[in-house]
């Protein structure tokens, strides 16, 4: 788009169209890394861990020096040390947060000794993004800090790409304003100059140097298809032009025309008020034209619609958020489901040597919901940074709502009025399950946060058909419309609604993901979403789904169940490289019945088949092990050797890099049902579980 407006732009005066060719980019993005210690053999340590090319180490010795470097250079990241003398790592925080230019490079702070809940939450108070405790882990430091220089090199690029543009674009409005001179060539070229100007998003225009007021003398028509408005429309009031300005922009773009005569040139971008009362960026660039003796005779510029590229600007930059945040997720999320696998598995056990205790019953079932907790914010960050598949089942809406609505009235509170409206016949539609349900509950806790003194909120289903030239693709969808009367959103907090970590909310009243997990489950069920708001209105939130044609699925009943022995006279060998996972499998099996074999490798697991395959009945192995065979190779060779023999695959955290396939796979953390269940599944075994009732349970994971 930018070479070839530069072609037609270098040639609107002459019979030949001449190429500006754009800047060359500039070398590689060096990126800064901000370390900060009193301690200068911490210092020399962590400059050795994170010495890499590309990237330029800047050590301070205090906060009053890491302020004096915040103030001289950008960094793509800042490590801090908490404790230091004079000033804390803590009020340095808040300073470079305070400071415009700084407030948004990423800070993670070292510390040796504030490990609390308290001190970790001061951090995060402070800005802080992340925590890395002493001694330091150079892999995870590592690993953290590469994020976070990824992320600043994508957004140099993105600024960088820009400036070229701008630069492009004065160096063919400069070429322009030199053609002007030779008017007699320019008249001969007149019908060829409109015909090229009209085919293009950009309007000419002149303005008196005269003028205390800035009028606008479109010299072609294109304005009319830009804006709406015909280039009359822009002499009728001296402040037409004026008026259409966004408040936010006014002030800056006034003062920056102060300077036109002074500087020759200026380039202004700022948000206008377009006929059909729709804001669109525009590229307003104005020169200076003077006489022959040096007189200031008018002013000559371009407007140029740049709407869509910053759009773009905005949706990569979305973009480059959600892949740094589904990085971090992913590389800790098979570490934190193994322990959290253990941590549910053992509380299962425990369950069942505490029968009859009345009060340890208690604490063990708060342990195992806030257990559970954990591991669906887990899955949930996973799944809206596309690194986990959504297990998907067809459903009908509204044989959900009622059981919904019901459980977002507990939540909400009696000063809210929640209802659901909704079409006859609503489409079935192909989506999570509990993603779609936790994401209406997100749309409906928000909307409760946003009427403090109550309201109305009000769920409606349809169906809609679209057609082409819409933000959808042609087709059937189910619209879910979520709609408050809430205090509604400011146009600044409505463009930044889906940024992860982004949040309105008093600091610890919420972690800024919630919209963004909304966006993140639409997106990856082919969906879009879509946020109207007005202040003291109220908000519509409206999620699109793509209709199913397949008949939907039976809705599971709200129970748990409780598994009983039923494995005797079977035999399973356990595959688990980390001891603590593989103690809690064997003991869950055996307390099921089962005669259990453990290994430690997929190696081993190998060997072991070959001497006992036909004891074995059954393989439940962990996807990733050390050694030459993983958990998906192992299951492969037991497919060709052993076909009689079932495989259960496990993982706390599976990135699609191997293709599953036929093979089976359960996500950790498991409760024993669910292993239970997964292999009599598999085993063809029946059913012998009882069930208990657990509305506790569902409560408690959506609060």
């Amino acid at each position: 788009m930018i070479e070839d407006a530069g072609r037609v732009d270098a040639g609107l005066g002459t019979d030949e169209f001449h190429l500006v060719s754009a800047r060359p980019l500039a070398d590689p993005i060096l990126a800064k890394i901000l370390v900060v210690d009193d301690d200068p053999r911490n210092l020399i340590a962590v400059e050795e861990v994170l010495r890499s090319p590309g990237v330029e180490i800047v050590t301070a010795d205090s906060g009053e020096s890491a302020l004096r470097r915040v103030l001289q250079d950008d960094f793509a990241a800042i490590l801090l040390d908490v404790q230091m003398p004079r000033m804390d790592g803590y009020e340095v925080a808040s300073l470079i947060r305070n400071r415009p230019r700084s407030s948004r490079v990423p800070i993670l702070f070292l510390t040796a000794f504030n490990k609390d809940d308290m001190h970790v939450f001061k951090g995060y108070s402070a800005g802080a993004v992340d925590y890395v405790f002493k001694p330091i882990e150079p892999l995870i430091l590592k690993s953290k800090v590469d994020i976070f220089v990824d992320l600043y090199r994508k957004t140099e690029e993105i600024r960088r790409q820009a400036e070229q543009e701008r630069h492009l674009l004065m160096d063919n409005l400069r070429v322009r304003s030199e053609k002007l001179k030779a008017e007699q060539a320019l008249r001969r070229r007149e019908e060829h100059q409109a015909i090229v100007l009209q085919s293009l998003p950009i309007a000419l225009y002149t303005a008196s140097v005269q003028e205390d007021h800035r009028q606008l003398h479109f010299t072609n028509e294109s304005i009319e298809r830009i804006t709406g408005f015909r280039p009359g429309a822009f002499l009728e009031r001296s402040d037409f032009w004026s008026s259409r300005i966004n408040d936010e922009d006014r002030d800056r773009v006034l003062n920056e025309l102060k300077r036109l005569e002074e500087d020759g040139s200026v380039s202004l971008e700022y948000r206008w008020l377009c006929a059909d009362g729709i804001e669109r960026y525009f590229l307003d660039q104005t020169v200076l034209m003077r006489d022959d003796e040096g007189r200031p005779r008018e002013f000559f510029g371009m407007w140029f619609d740049i709407t869509e590229r910053k759009q773009m600007e905005q949706n990569l930059l979305h973009a480059s958020k959600l892949e740094a945040v589904g990085r971090l997720t992913g590389g800790i999320a098979h570490d934190f489901n193994n322990m959290l696998s253990v941590v549910i598995g053992n509380l299962d056990l425990l369950k069942k040597s505490i029968q009859g205790n009345e009060k340890a019953e208690r604490r063990v079932r708060m342990a195992m919901e806030s257990a559970q907790h954990c591991a669906d914010l887990t899955y949930r960050l996973l799944t809206f940074s596309r690194r986990q598949a959504l297990q998907v089942s067809t459903i009908d809406v509204m044989s959900l709502m009622p059981s919904l609505l019901e459980l977002m009235r507990r939540t909400l509170g009696e000063n809210i009025n929640a209802s659901v409206r909704a079409d006859e016949n609503v489409w079935p539609i192909q989506v999570d399950r509990a993603q779609f349900e936790a994401a209406l509950l997100n749309l409906a806790v928000n909307a409760r946060d946003a009427m403090p003194d109550g309201g109305d909120l009000t769920i409606t289903v349809a169906n809609q058909m679209v057609e082409e030239g819409k933000p959808l693709p042609k087709g059937d969808y189910v619209e879910i419309a979520v709609r408050d009367t809430g205090i509604g959103m400011s146009p600044e907090v409505l463009a930044k609604v889906f940024e992860p970590f982004f949040t309105t909310k008093e600091s610890g009243k919420g972690t800024g993901l919630g919209l963004s997990m909304v966006y993140g489950f639409v997106q990856q069920c082919h969906g879009r979403v879509e946020v109207e708001s007005a202040q003291n209105v109220g908000t519509t939130i409206r999620i699109f789904l793509p209709r199913s044609h397949e008949s939907a699925e039976d809705s599971p009943q709200n129970h748990a169940r409780v598994a009983t022995p039923f494995g005797e006279g079977r035999t399973i060998l356990v595959v688990e490289d980390n001891p603590a996972v593989r103690q809690v499998a064997t003991s869950t099996l055996r307390s099921l019945g089962f005669t259990v074999h453990e290994a430690e490798s997929g190696d081993e697991a190998a060997r072991i088949l070959k001497k006992k395959k036909r004891d074995i009945s059954l393989v439940l192995s962990d996807v990733r092990m050390p050694g030459e065979l993983s958990g998906v190779d192992l299951a492969r060779l037991i497919q060709r050797e052993h076909p009689e023999i079932q495989v259960l695959l496990t993982t706390g955290y599976f990135d699609g890099e191997e293709t599953l396939n036929d093979l089976h796979l359960l996500y950790k953390p498991y409760r024993a049902t669910d292993l239970a269940e997964k292999i009599q599944d598999l085993m063809k075994l029946p059913e012998a579980v009882e069930l208990e009732d657990t509305s506790s349970r569902q409560t408690a994971a959506v609060a």
